[in-house]
């Protein structure tokens, strides 16, 4: 890794400035410890972001991290799928951008998270756009809850190998309190990001639109590995 001035980094095979619409951002990780239900982000920020960042900063953080300090993270063992759940875990298309809901165990905490209903009505809009030619119905149907959820990759920071992670409760409440926190006139994003796309979740204060972050991030510098860099730092190149 290649370690700036305060501790800032910039992951493996990631650029540290990515241009947008003629606008130079540089893009920086900030290592934490293994974040877990018994840390507060809003200090976990203070600590390692706060001395990190300047005013006009966008600070970026990811949703799992989030989830995780929420207590949104169930272990595996505690995840007792149904009938249900192994049979509509069938026919998931697996991609490299993690489990999804790909394993009983997900597709289990699906039907809790959204209700049987809805999956089922998913998966059924989902089976019908499979048939056109069109991806991406079932979780139009199901929602970001259902889209959030994933499970443990052989690249899963332990001791998260063994859980599953679901969307964080009020990301844009999270975002503010987190600005707040901070109190340097940054902006704060909640991103559902991986390789192959992002999203935002939740944001406050931000200088630019959420397709403008979400461009600026586009090739995942907080990566999606071992990192341990769930928060980043976007700084406009003056």
């Amino acid at each position: 890794m290649d370690t700036n001035m305060n501790n800032l980094i910039v992951n493996d095979e990631k650029n540290k400035v990515r241009v947008v619409d003629g606008v130079s951002y540089e893009r920086y990780g900030v290592q934490t410890h293994v974040l877990d239900k018994s840390d507060d982000i809003c200090e976990v920020a203070q600590r390692y972001v706060g001395p990190n960042c300047v005013p006009n900063d966008v600070i970026v953080l990811s949703e799992k991290a989030l989830g995780c300090t929420q207590g949104r993270a169930v272990k595996l063992t505690d995840i007792h799928p149904r009938p249900l759940a192994r049979f509509l875990t069938k026919f998931v298309t697996k991609t490299p951008a993690g489990i999804g809901l790909g394993m009983p165990e997900t597709m289990e905490m699906a039907l809790q998270e959204v209700g049987t209903p809805r999956i089922l009505l998913a998966a059924a809009v989902g089976a019908l756009g499979k048939l056109v030619g069109k991806r991406g119905w079932f979780y139009m149907v199901a929602g970001r809850k259902a889209a959030s959820i994933d499970g443990p990759c052989s690249y899963t920071i332990p001791p998260y190998n063994e859980y599953v992670s679901l969307a964080p409760a009020e990301p844009a409440e999270s975002a503010k309190k987190i600005a707040e926190a901070l109190g340097k006139n940054v902006g704060v994003a909640i991103i559902d990001q991986n390789d192959l796309g992002g999203e935002i979740l939740g944001a406050y204060n931000l200088p630019y639109s959420n397709e403008t972050l979400i461009d600026i991030l586009h090739d995942n510098p907080l990566g999606q590995a071992s990192q341990r860099t769930p928060f980043g730092i976007v700084r406009k190149v003056q």
